[in-house]
């Protein structure tokens, strides 16, 4: 609205200006066509109710001894002036615009009411808006096609750095988009291999420090086991092995991490049976059960064959039962269960335990948190295991209060690819 007044006003003052060109360049010839042919005394006839034109010029000429611009009813005539030119005066009928040529005897001037230009200068302002009133929608529709155009490898970037997952740090392909933006996917895939160079150093330090701490913690675990054996009513020794067992439990899981996270680069995808492995899950772990008196066992059982890595299927399977055993009190129940829903794998891990409220469902996921006021040996890295490994292989973990058994339910849902499909991320 504010750009059409304004090219609405710049046409008005184009056409304005030349109008006054022109018209005033016809009122100075038609006085000196006047004052050629011998001129006598004329009044023009002037009409307050008529509408006049542009072609409508008032020419009077008047005698000096006579003055009659002293009588004039319509105080049309201009007094006498020594130097011809244009000279603009108000009347109770308009404002008038008026070209004088002064002679020996006589005045002649020619007279146009502003109005009248105005006028002429609207309608041609007018005129000259409205094509481009219809032109302005074609033209704003084909910058905003060509903006578009040319903003589209910008945007394409832009969807799929957004497709990335979080992990997800190969080099983006220059030679899909245009020499203007190679600058930046240059300096972005440098960032890349800076963040994955950080994390893999990360990784190897966590790997190596786990694995320099666990033999001589596990050296006096055995030295505190046979310390337990002569003493065994010793609250000091007790605590002190409880203090092992949990620090070796960390550092297992540290291995367990580094290891998982080393399979996530190197690991091909393969094609294996889904109930086989949780059965082999069911019965690494049986025997931790056993000690609690917990029922350990598949409630269902569905044939199910994935194409994706098979370590990090094994290891949510593994920490989610481990984790279920470690908070289940004696003689609990703990059922695990694998089923098809639409093209994912569900595995369903559920048990009798005091479960966990609704409010620390996001909190259990991250490292090293554990729940207050627990007595179990933990290191608050299991759910972060799973939930890592899950993500990875782009499924979904969900956690909600067990209907059946009254305790923790932890679903998780995995892609079923085909065999002959190979994910970029493998």
């Amino acid at each position: 609205m504010v750009l059409g007044c304004l090219l609405i006003f710049s046409a008005y003052r184009i056409a304005l200006e030349e109008i006054d060109e022109i018209l005033d360049a016809q009122m100075q010839n038609l006085a000196e066509r006047v004052a050629d042919h011998q001129p006598q005394p004329a009044r023009s006839d002037f009409d307050a109710h008529e509408r006049y034109h542009e072609e409508d010029l008032f020419v009077d000429v008047w005698a000096y001894d006579q003055q009659d611009h002293l009588n004039d009813e319509l105080n049309l005539l201009v007094a006498p002036v020594k130097k011809k030119g244009f000279y603009s005066h108000n009347t109770i009928h308009d404002e008038w615009h008026t070209y004088v040529l002064p002679s020996e005897k006589y005045q002649i001037q020619v007279s146009q009411q502003n109005s009248v230009r105005k006028s002429l200068a609207f309608e041609l302002a007018l005129n000259m808006f409205i094509p481009y009133v219809l032109f302005l929608p074609f033209a704003l529709w084909s910058l905003i096609w060509v903006i578009r155009r040319n903003l589209k490898p910008l945007d394409d970037f832009k969807d799929e750095l957004i497709k990335r997952g979080a992990y997800e740090l190969k080099p983006i392909q220059a030679n899909q988009y245009p020499e203007e933006i190679t600058p930046t996917i240059q300096e972005m895939n440098h960032l890349f291999e800076r963040i994955l160079s950080s994390q893999q150093e990360q990784k190897q330090f966590t790997a190596d420090a786990a694995h320099e701490l666990r033999t001589p913690i596990t050296a006096l675990n055995l030295q505190t086991k046979i310390l337990l054996q002569q003493f065994p009513n010793d609250p000091a020794i007790k605590n002190l092995s409880k203090g092992l067992v949990r620090v070796q439990h960390l550092v297992s899981q540290l291995l367990s991490l580094a290891k998982q996270d080393s399979s996530v680069y190197n690991e091909e995808a393969q094609l294996f049976d889904l109930n086989q492995l949780t059965v082999g899950c069911v019965e690494q772990l049986i025997q931790f059960a056993l000690q609690k008196e917990i029922d350990l066992g598949m409630d269902e059982q569905q044939k199910i064959e994935l194409f994706t890595q098979e370590y990090a299927v094994h290891s949510i399977i593994y920490n989610l039962i481990d984790n279920a055993i470690k908070y289940t009190p004696e003689k609990g129940i703990i059922n695990v269960s694998i089923s098809r829903e639409n093209s994912r794998a569900v595995i369903i891990v559920e048990d009798s335990g005091s479960g966990i409220d609704v409010s620390q469902f996001d909190n259990i996921k991250k490292r090293f948190y554990r729940i207050h006021n627990h007595n179990e040996i933990g290191s608050g890295l299991g759910l972060s295991i799973v939930d890592k490994a899950i993500q990875h292989l782009r499924g979904s973990l969900e956690f909600s209060k067990s209907e059946n058994l009254g305790g923790l339910k932890v679903t998780v849902k995995l892609p079923i690819m085909k065999h002959n499909l190979i994910h970029a991320d493998y």
